[in-house]
């Protein structure tokens, strides 16, 4: 009798939950450099607020927490926290500047809706993949 052999399955490259246009890693890397004091990185989340039910997070990272996903894009270190990484799968951050206004905007696959001043959103989960 021949024992079958199995051989590992490549997998295919993970693609990063988020990215960062170069504006936006230029602000970054602008703020981090200003900060009262050194930071593990940007830390990314989504939280249940606004009349759309949920808003995006961004904070100074003092550390990385055991299941924050860690993305290295563009000399920026981004923390993911682990609620929040199916909500941003596949989304771009950017910064923008008006003449009223300079801010990071967020271009988000998952976001269905938006509420009328543009501060709160609405996120389904990304869906899994099927081979």
């Amino acid at each position: 009798m021949t024992e079958a052999v199995l051989q590992p399955r490549a997998r295919r490259p993970r693609p990063k939950v988020v990215t960062l246009t170069d504006r936006a890693a230029d602000r970054v890397r602008e703020i981090m450099a200003k900060a009262d004091k050194p930071y593990a990185g940007l830390r990314v989340g989504v939280k249940n607020s606004g009349c759309a039910g949920q808003e995006y997070i961004l904070e100074y990272a003092e550390a990385a927490g055991a299941l924050d996903e860690v993305i290295e894009d563009k000399g920026v270190t981004i923390l993911i926290e682990p609620k929040a990484v199916l909500f941003l799968i596949g989304t771009e951050i950017d910064y923008e500047t008006t003449r009223l206004s300079a801010k990071f905007t967020f271009r988000n696959p998952n976001e269905t809706d938006a509420c009328g001043c543009g501060e709160s959103v609405t996120i389904v989960p990304a869906a899994a993949q099927a081979d």
